[in-house]
């Protein structure tokens, strides 16, 4: 990332830092996603508790591997100097079963001085839905 967008935020930069983030996440490209986190970045993901880049990575893959077609929005929700928090929605189909599926929550970042994040607090809830009902193309 040659243009990342540091703390303090402003609404401006705020919203930027969340496209930013739309944008990578939608690449499924677990490499990519994971160098926008410090290399000791702790996570919560619904029930799972890890830190650093590698198990980001393996996370990410897994994540993939299971969320076909995975399609993402993210909505600013509130910012300060150098944390900001988010609604999203994403569409993906299992892997297993084929049956589409809409995830909803909420995630909370924190970044350090270069603009890394330092920590995300994620909290989803999925359901199914028809194919003809996806939102996200």
């Amino acid at each position: 990332m040659s243009n990342i967008i540091k703390p303090p935020f402003n609404h401006e930069s705020a919203l930027a830092k969340v496209k930013a983030a739309e944008n990578a996440w939608n690449t499924r490209n677990p490499d990519q996603v994971a160098m926008a986190y410090s290399p000791d970045s702790e996570w919560r993901n619904r029930t799972e508790f890890f830190k650093g880049r590698e198990a980001i990575r393996d996370f990410l893959k897994r994540k993939w591997a299971k969320e076909l077609d995975y399609k993402l929005m993210k909505e600013l929700w509130c910012y300060t100097d150098n944390r900001i928090s988010v609604r999203f929605e994403y569409e993906w189909r299992d892997a297993d079963t084929g049956q589409w599926m809409r995830t909803h929550g909420n995630e909370h970042w924190e970044f350090d001085e270069e603009g890394l994040m330092r920590r995300r607090d994620m909290s989803g809830n999925d359901y199914p839905i028809q194919e003809s009902d996806r939102r996200y193309r």
